[in-house]
């Protein structure tokens, strides 16, 4: 059984101008989820799904394979996770004529990762073969049940009204179920589900909890990020500074 760690790094970020290769703490923000991938003991290898052949130099740098650039059709800002994926593993298959189920989604916009959780993932998605897929989260510290949208008018009217005949922004936080913030820390997609339809994480989808984590889409969590980093240290930048990568300053 081969397992392939994906990591999505396309270019084009508006929010931080080429997000996935800004500098965090001495290295690009890709390095450090190349880092996880390779310290983690159940990923076999480690492709990188890029348009770019200036992130693509800075991948293989790193670690990781880059195999073939991802086509401009599928690299807009509106592309979803669906194109990179089917089209990863449908050249593997032409090129390469390999099918390896199992795909490892790691996104570089989530840093700060233990890679003992990444194999506990895969360990869950092994033993449980009715699942669909695999997606992290964090427990969310309330339920959406209680925000507000504003309608044309300035009004705040709840998210979701009157389901249980009540205002649900009302009741105590005690009515409702826990719900859980997707987080990027680890998704766990199946080739076969995949090529089936139009879906890549279907019904049976395992919920994997994790600590809470940060991610970065924006110039103030990237900073804060950094401040986590600089005040609480990291095993991927220790690994990364070991390994003798040259950094930028």
């Amino acid at each position: 059984m081969c397992i392939i760690a994906i990591i999505p790094a396309r270019s084009g970020s508006k929010s931080v101008v080429d997000k996935n290769i800004t500098q965090l703490s001495g290295h690009p923000l890709l390095a450090y989820t190349i880092a996880a991938a390779i310290i983690s003991n159940k990923i076999d290898r480690i492709i990188i799904s890029t348009n770019s052949k200036k992130y693509a130099k800075i991948a293989n740098h790193y670690g990781a394979e880059v195999p073939f650039l991802r086509p401009a059709e599928i690299s807009k800002d509106l592309s979803n996770d669906r194109e990179f994926l089917l089209h990863a593993m449908l050249w593997l298959d032409k090129y390469e004529k390999i099918k390896p189920e199992f795909w490892v989604h790691l996104r570089p916009t989530t840093p700060l990762r233990d890679p003992k959780i990444i194999d506990n993932a895969i360990e869950k998605i092994l033993s449980d073969s009715s699942s669909t897929s695999l997606r992290s989260g964090h427990k969310a510290p309330e339920t959406p049940l209680k925000w507000f949208k504003k309608d044309k008018k300035g009004y705040f009217k709840g998210l979701f009204s009157n389901l249980s005949g009540y205002e649900e922004f009302n009741l105590p936080k005690e009515n409702f179920e826990d719900v859980y913030i997707p987080n990027g820390y680890v998704d766990i997609i199946k080739r076969s589900f995949v090529l089936s339809g139009k879906k890549i994480h279907g019904h049976k989808m395992i919920g994997f909890e994790t600590p809470v984590t940060a991610e970065i889409d924006t110039k103030e969590e990237l900073e804060y990020i950094k401040f986590q980093i600089s005040n609480q240290g990291s095993l991927l930048k220790n690994f990364l500074d070991n390994k003798g990568f040259q950094r930028d300053t």
